[in-house]
This record gives C-alpha cells, structure tokens and sequence, in this order.
C-alpha cells in the first residue's frame, strides 16, 4: 500500500532532506520512525532534496508497507511523538500505487527571507543584509529567469543530474512585515524586511541560494541586469555570485 505524507520542518538540525553517511538528515529520521511503528524496513521517497539547514513547509513524501488499512490520525499522533522536535507530520493519506512526490510533482515553490537591520527576532530564518540594494533592479533582473532556460551557472558544481534545463513561472522580490513588527509592534520601516518568491517546475542543487546571491549582487550595484540576464545564456556557476546561506530558504509548496 503506499501511502502520502504531508510534513514540515525546521532544517537547522539537519543535513538536509537527503539520506547521507554519517549525517543526520529527515529523510533518515523520517525512515526510522516509520519502520519502528510498522515493523518493517521502509523507504521514503521525496519530493526533492533540500540542502543543509533549509527549512520546508508541507513537504511531500511518499512511501510504501504492507499495513492495508493505517489509522491516518493515531499513526500520525504515534510518529510525532517519536520523530525529532525539527520534523512535524501534518497527514499521511492513501494514494494511488503510481503516485510519486518527485517525479509527479508540477510545481515547486521556494522564498528566501532577509531583513535589512538588525532583529534578534529574525536571526534563526532570515538573512541579515544591510549592504544598500536597488530592490527594483533586482525584481528587473529577476524577470529574466522567467521561462525555461539551463540554470547550470546556479547549480553546484558535480551535481549528477541528466539535465539543468528548468522552466520558471514566477520570480520576484516583495516587502512584508512579519508577526512581531505587525502584531507586536517592534519598531520597524517599510523595506526593512524582503521575501524572495521563486517558482518552477524543478529545481537543481543550490539553485535557489546561487540565484538569490546573484540578484543580491545586482541590486547593490556590484553587476547589471544585463549581466545577470547572460547567465542563463550560457554562463557556468563561476560567473555568478555566491550562494547565500541555507537558514533562510523555506520550500512552501508542492503542486502535483
């Protein structure tokens, strides 16, 4: 039978979703605490792999056992309880024996957190960046990831993947104001805090972060929007600027 399995967590205790020797990773402690209720060795198959110290928000998984009939809400109160306080699981639900949370997914869609002064509120999830930037240069040179292009020029070097052509529906910057500042009143200015929206129907091993340090790089004026344009027209992961941390990117939807 297999099953689905809706999930989020905090991955600053972990070396990423992926299985690796000698690291802890979710889909390792996913798998224990699976196989310890059933009773049986089980695989967990996920949507994608999400790098060191990146969180996701109802991330899907799949997985298959023997049990016909599992009770969704007991089971799921009994692997909470066992599974690290960094991993909650929201659903676990039938699907269909063909289903597959990575290959079956349409759309993926990460956002990168960065704050603009200092907030001892804001460390744990958002990057601090207080060099000037230009957030309208960077939207204008987002717009040029748009489409389906080779992303290779954001992709980490030795990656084993069979292609790097990926097909981007949305990109843009946008200002918000989290809870404390709204709801609490912590002393705060329009722009002081910028979420970064990104969309696509896959995405390649540190895309994400290498895209959001490129822009960064345009919008404190340091390269244009035409330079960042020439990366997806052929340029390698050498020509465009470095990747910023993990903490701050959050995985917020799947689509299938």
């Amino acid at each position: 039978m297999r099953y689905k399995i809706i999930l989020s967590y905090d991955g600053s205790g972990f070396c990423g979703w992926q299985m690796q020797s000698e690291a802890k990773t979710v889909q390792e402690c996913l798998q224990v605490a699976l196989s310890t209720l059933l009773k049986e060795e089980i695989a967990v198959t996920g949507a994608g792999r999400t790098d060191s110290k990146v969180n996701a928000i109802s991330y899907v998984a799949h997985f298959d056992t023997r049990v016909q009939d599992l009770d969704a809400a007991g089971f799921g109160y009994k692997i909470n309880a066992i599974l690290p306080h960094g991993i909650k699981v929201h659903d676990i639900i039938p699907a269909d024996p063909e289903f597959h949370s990575r290959f079956d997914a349409r759309m993926r869609e990460y956002k990168y957190f960065i704050h603009r002064k200092k907030d001892p509120f804001m460390e744990k999830y958002s990057l601090l960046y207080t060099f000037p930037i230009d957030v309208e240069a960077m939207n204008r040179a987002a717009v040029h990831l748009l489409g389906t292009h080779d992303f290779s020029c954001f992709e980490k070097v030795g990656s084993d993947n069979k292609t790097s052509i990926c097909t981007v529906s949305m990109a843009c910057w946008d200002s918000y104001s989290p809870d404390h500042v709204r709801m609490m009143g912590y002393p705060a200015e329009e722009g002081d805090y910028l979420v970064f929206t990104i969309r696509a129907d896959r995405f390649l091993r540190n895309m994400v972060r290498a895209v959001v340090g490129s822009l960064l790089e345009v919008g404190r004026g340091r390269h244009d929007e035409d330079w960042f344009a020439g990366l997806t027209g052929g340029g390698t992961r050498d020509d465009a600027g470095e990747s910023v941390p993990g903490h701050a990117l959050f995985l917020t939807r799947v689509e299938y």
